[in-house]
């Protein structure tokens, strides 16, 4: 069993509304032959708290408009640590980057086939890394 087109259309979507938001490592599984209950896994991150809310946002508001998708569940918005978006098709995971590495989702994933993703999402990947690296030498916005 594969995800439905209905699955990929909504994780294209998604992905495309992550990356226009600056989302970080942008990658999808296909995790119908592993799992009942949806089709696919959207994992996206940033690296702020405000960040990962907006990529939320985004995510919600454009999939309502363009494809008349809205969530039955929303997770995690108190803290916009790691928001979960449940579509009953498709769930998206955006995470803060500290969250992303220590969960390490994709661990758990790897073994399902990845889903092609529009160019501008897949432009996202090592983002992540090059932003704490580029960070790195800042502390208290003073660069050392």
């Amino acid at each position: 069993m594969t995800a439905t087109d209905r699955s990929i259309e909504l994780i294209n979507a998604a992905a495309q509304a992550a990356a226009d938001k600056l989302a970080h490592d942008i990658i999808a599984y296909d995790v119908s032959d592993v799992l009942s209950i949806t089709d696919a896994f959207l994992l996206a991150s940033a690296p702020s708290d405000r960040q990962v809310k907006s990529i939320v946002d985004e995510i919600e508001e454009r999939l309502a408009k363009d494809l008349g998708a809205k969530p039955v569940r929303r997770e995690g918005d108190r803290e916009a640590r790691w928001v979960l978006l449940d579509y009953v098709d498709i769930v998206v995971h955006v995470q803060h980057s500290e969250e992303r590495v220590f969960y390490a989702l994709e661990r758990l994933w790897k073994d399902c086939p990845e889903i092609d993703l529009p160019e501008d999402a897949k432009a996202t990947r090592g983002k992540a890394a090059a932003h704490a690296e580029a960070t790195a030498g800042t502390q208290d916005g003073e660069l050392h």
